[in-house]
């Protein structure tokens, strides 16, 4: 193989980057979820947070990935406000 050149499949560093934020955001969803109090409501929250994933999961463009961390990131936000106004 030549210096410089990835085997196919392989992902470029923007690619590993952007894998990297969307596992984090994985992450800290399902982590946020422990905290939600009634199991069925938990359990109904982390199967929709894992099929939303897994639908986009083939996601390609990278505009189109943005977009949905950053609206990932806002529902995790969300979803923290409320479970802390929950708590008190």
């Amino acid at each position: 193989m030549a210096a410089g050149r990835l085997p196919p499949g392989a992902l470029t560093l923007r690619q590993f980057l952007r894998r990297q934020q969307v596992l984090q955001l994985y992450r800290r969803i399902l982590r946020a979820l422990r905290d939600v109090p009634a199991e069925a409501d938990r359990r109904y929250l982390q199967e929709w947070a894992r099929e939303e994933f897994r639908r986009n999961k083939d996601a390609t463009e990278e505009d189109a990935i943005r977009m949905m961390i950053t609206q990932g990131n806002m529902q995790l936000q969300e979803l923290q406000r409320t479970l802390k106004l929950a708590k008190s």
